[in-house]
């Protein structure tokens, strides 16, 4: 997977690659973005259930305003620690080198970092962590 170092909403710097090791979902998402905030109570659910199995989700923001990004993490109760923008909208660097056209969009890494899937969504990327964690 190709390397995203964007801002927090603190404006630390956040790093994919610090979560090898682990299985990671990345999620190019947005505050704006309906379909997005429909599926976020599913990848909650996820995460609560494999987090302590080494399943970790990094969020990329395409919003545009830092104000609306934070209030949906919080509204939507996004509770992992990796949120990160560089709020450029569809112009995002980490957007581009996905070549991410639409959100919500996924993909999936395994503890190398090796991409083992894209677009995973609903009942689909749950029976995907299922047949990973639950061997």
């Amino acid at each position: 997977a190709k390397e995203i170092a964007l801002p927090n909403p603190e404006g630390d710097t956040l790093r994919l690659s610090d979560y090898r090791g682990k299985v990671v979902l990345i999620d190019f998402w947005a505050a704006w973005c309906g379909p997005c905030r429909r599926e976020n109570p599913n990848v909650v659910n996820l995460y609560k259930a494999y987090h302590d199995q080494g399943f970790e989700v990094f969020s990329v923001s395409l919003d545009k305003t830092k104000e609306k990004w934070v209030q949906a993490i919080e509204q939507d109760e996004l509770l992992w620690e990796a949120h990160v923008s560089d709020l450029k909208f569809w112009q995002s660097s980490a957007a581009k080198d996905y070549k991410v056209s639409s959100i919500p969009f996924t993909v999936l890494i395994d503890r190398e970092g090796k991409v083992i899937g894209t677009n995973l969504r609903g009942q689909e990327l749950a029976n995907t962590l299922k047949e990973l964690f639950d061997q």
